[in-house]
């Protein structure tokens, strides 16, 4: 499911949308004031650079001369980089009512693309899964372009909810889940309010007593002021346990992502040791879907920090 915290991450603005310098955090680095107040300007797209430049896609581009000012930031949230990969032959390029959806030898671009249900519909413990996705266009890509990475939405167990995530949380029974995956786009946009307290507090009013919720949380590298931040509200709605782990991901900008790991107040949750090893997965070998990074050290490694990162993080 699509899926910062207790304190404003930067300006508000007023209704005039003009930015209330008073209500700025000046310990907020300012790629992320510059996310949250920025809105394109339609003269600066016009002029705005294709995403595939000369045979490469960038995520993002930005520059200090001149000719940047021409250039649309495809996102502000790391200013000063780009993270570029090779474009070999483009396969699908549309706007979206929430985004642009570009597919080319073999990466696409946005989220809702089934990996996550395919990793949860490995295990047969599980039941009953429900994936809330607010564009359908990138599920009906990626089931067009990867049909082996979208194969989880043919499993039977699976219910699609093609909506607003945040709508869909909130007429959701109280206990029902025992757990909640969310895995949103970065917190800029359409994603705001999935990072935000009122949504947190949906998730946690939706797991059972000892469920427990896998919220995307960032870059290490990049964003410790967000993770901070998202883990102090989760420490005050989640009574169970929280934690901060980590994945390499060379795709992703800094090449690591972050996740949040909270549980219920309720039975004691382990985060660090698979209940079930991955390794004993009945079917994996059969079905030729064993894995090829993850098994249980990778899990537990998973949750050994960097130094700087329990010192700016000091809630963990």
């Amino acid at each position: 499911m699509e899926g910062d915290a207790g304190r404003d991450l930067g300006c508000q603005k007023t209704m005039d949308g003009k930015v209330n310098e008073d209500r700025c955090h000046t310990d907020i680095p300012s790629c992320c004031l510059k996310a949250q107040a920025y809105t394109p300007d339609p003269e600066l797209q016009a002029n705005c650079h294709a995403t595939v430049v000369s045979g490469w896609f960038s995520e993002h581009q930005s520059s200090s001369d001149n000719k940047a000012k021409r250039m649309y930031f495809h996102n502000p949230m790391w200013p000063g980089e780009a993270h570029s990969l090779a474009v070999e032959k483009i396969l699908f390029k549309e706007r979206s009512e929430y985004q642009e959806v570009l597919v080319f030898e073999v990466l696409v671009v946005g989220g809702g693309d089934g990996g996550v249900l395919r990793e949860i519909s490995r295990h047969s413990s599980v039941e009953l899964i429900d994936i809330c996705e607010i564009d359908k266009m990138v599920i009906d890509v990626s089931k067009k372009f990867f049909p082996e990475l979208a194969v989880g939405f043919e499993d039977p167990r699976v219910h699609l909810h093609v909506g607003d995530a945040v709508e869909f949380i909130r007429n959701i029974p109280e206990g029902k889940y025992d757990a909640i995956i969310v895995d949103s786009s970065d917190p800029v946009g359409p994603a705001q309010e999935l990072v935000e307290r009122p949504f947190f507090e949906m998730l946690a009013k939706a797991l059972r007593p000892g469920g427990v919720l896998c919220n995307m949380a960032e870059s290490m590298w990049l964003h410790t002021h967000l993770i901070h931040d998202m883990i102090s509200v989760c420490q005050k709605i989640f009574k169970g346990s929280v934690h901060y782990a980590w994945a390499s991901v060379p795709t992703y900008p800094s090449g690591v992502i972050g996740f949040i790991l909270c549980s219920t107040e309720g039975p004691p949750v382990d985060f660090r040791n698979p209940v079930n090893p991955i390794e004993k997965l009945q079917g994996a070998l059969e079905h030729q879907r064993e894995l090829k990074f993850y098994n249980s050290q990778m899990h537990r490694a998973a949750f050994a920090l960097p130094s700087f990162v329990r010192k700016e993080v000091k809630s963990l």
